[in-house]
């Protein structure tokens, strides 16, 4: 190994440490309490090491808003996929939503602003557009025939189903004190109605 490849593997590994470092003190002390000097402290580097290689907080923001919607993305690729019918895709997306929201809390919070400021997710497009997509697709094929002259706006259908997801999460994230499965169960509710007025 060249000593170029050499000092691009070291770059790799110190750069992995300080994400690995920084998603460990996220994970025991919450978002609000992420900063350079406490990973450069957990790590036994120096702050400007932190520096080479990230150029402030909002950078390691971004890079773990961006994995959080890729991981999304792939949960709801697998969920959609457990069925050829739009409307149980849907369902399934709903489901597979929900569950990302509470298995990986951290990341959520992260990718949408969820009591702390989010990773800028206007530099997450290519991420985010993949999650769109997957909501989206199921949507347009229960919205689209042949014989239906409609003009459906897909895309305000589309937030219509990611406002219903979303803030029914919130509620469940923010207040401990909402009954366990009644967020579930008005999702479900909320989510067959959905697609009751899509075929409509």
């Amino acid at each position: 190994m060249g000593i170029t490849e050499r000092r691009l593997r070291q770059k790799e590994e110190i750069r992995s440490n300080i994400l690995a470092t920084a998603w460990k003190l996220v994970l025991e002390e919450g978002w609000q309490s992420l900063s350079i000097r406490k990973i450069a402290d957990a790590i036994e580097y120096s702050v400007p090491v932190i520096y080479d290689h990230f150029e402030n907080k909002e950078a390691i923001l971004l890079e773990f808003g961006k994995q959080g919607f890729e991981l999304l993305a792939k949960k709801l690729q697998q969920a959609s996929r457990k069925s050829k019918d739009p409307a149980e895709q849907l369902k399934a997306i709903a489901d597979a939503y929900w569950n990302f929201a509470f298995q990986h809390k951290e990341y959520y919070q992260l990718m949408f602003g969820l009591g702390i400021a989010c990773c800028e997710a206007d530099k997450c497009i290519a991420e985010k557009s993949a999650f769109r997509d997957i909501v989206m697709s199921p949507i347009i094929a229960i919205t689209k025939s042949e014989n239906d002259p409609r003009n459906v706006n897909v895309c305000l259908k589309y937030h219509t189903f990611w406002s219903v997801m979303h803030g029914l999460i919130s509620i469940k994230l923010m207040n401990t004190s909402v009954e366990p499965d009644l967020n579930k169960m008005v999702l479900d509710d909320a989510i067959e109605g959905f697609i009751k007025n899509l075929r409509q």
